[in-house]
């Protein structure tokens, strides 16, 4: 890192999250911000803020000390840090990339020794929770890293999460992040299930969450997914997909074939998405699978017998 006591940070994938995230990182740091994003229209999410876009990703190198990324999942993430005209190509290279995507736990792994062989320090640090938590700087982060950089880089990741979590070493944050999903997935394809039960029975459906709320059935994704999506049919396009769903479910699978661990629940949301995916459903926020369980278009035993 350079000498001043407060590093350069840089900033590349401005999407739904990312882009909130950034804009934070701009406002709260008291040093200079450098960001990158392919598409240029994703700057707007910075402007009126100090950061200063980078021309390359190299360019980007040459500028920061500690480089966040935000994107779409593991070959993303492999192209960004090591691929041709990456952050690790040009003459200089940062101190510290810390990924806030979610990759698979190998992905992470792999990465960072390569990046320490090149003198480069790697944090895997995915995020949670909703695109309004990143707004606010709420969202909650499960870090994986040594102890050392782990309180390196805290400060930093306040900036955008109200809750940081060491999870463990490299690859932790990854494990940590694939669970949560999961259950994420798997809890809201069983609500959308019980809403459409508990409608067709005679129950109202914000009655019904209302009701169970004030239970032992309450949860985030009931007041959350539930709540605010299902019930007013809020599924824009653009948010979290069931394609997304898929990719991040698929990252759990194969980590349980890698622990040799049965995941018969995680089985079965995945028959959901890839049910929704090729179903018309794909495309929107993933809670729209509930207007897919209403026209009984579920998946087969076939699609879930994996």
């Amino acid at each position: 890192m350079t000498q001043q006591a407060v590093p350069v940070v840089g900033f590349v994938g401005l999407g739904n999250i990312g882009g909130p995230m950034c804009r934070n990182m701009a406002v709260k740091h008291n040093a200079d911000v450098v960001v990158y994003d392919m598409n240029p229209e994703a700057l707007a999410a910075v402007e009126g803020t100090k950061a200063r876009q980078a021309a390359s990703l190299a360019e980007l190198a040459e500028t920061a000390d500690v480089i966040f990324m935000s994107l779409p999942g593991s070959p993303q993430v492999e192209a960004v840090t090591l691929g041709a005209g990456g952050l690790t190509s040009g003459r200089r290279k940062p101190a510290l990339i810390v990924d806030l995507s979610t990759t698979t736990v190998a992905t992470a792994r792999s990465v960072a020794a390569r990046l320490k062989e090149m003198g480069v320090g790697f944090a895997d640090a995915p995020v949670a929770r909703t695109v309004e938590s990143a707004r606010r700087g709420e969202l909650s982060i499960m870090v994986g890293a040594d102890e050392a950089t782990f309180e390196r880089i805290a400060p930093l990741l306040h900036y955008i999460g109200s809750d940081v979590t060491h999870c463990g070493d490299i690859g932790c944050g990854q494990v940590v992040k694939l669970i949560n999903n999961a259950l994420v997935f798997e809890h809201t394809a069983a609500l959308a299930e019980m809403l459409v039960l508990g409608e067709r029975a005679g129950v109202e459906p914000m009655r019904l969450l209302e009701a169970v709320s004030k239970g032992s059935g309450d949860s985030f994704v009931l007041r959350n997914h539930g709540m605010k999506a299902m019930i007013p049919r809020n599924f824009p396009k653009g948010g979290f997909s069931p394609e997304y769903a898929l990719k991040d479910i698929s990252y759990v699978m194969e980590l349980a074939g890698q622990t040799s661990t049965t995941t018969a629940f995680t089985e079965l949301a995945y028959g959901y998405f890839e049910a929704a995916a090729k179903n018309g459903f794909g495309g929107r926020y993933f809670p729209g699978i509930i207007e897919m369980i209403e026209q009984n278009l579920g998946p087969s035993p076939a699609d879930t017998a994996r």
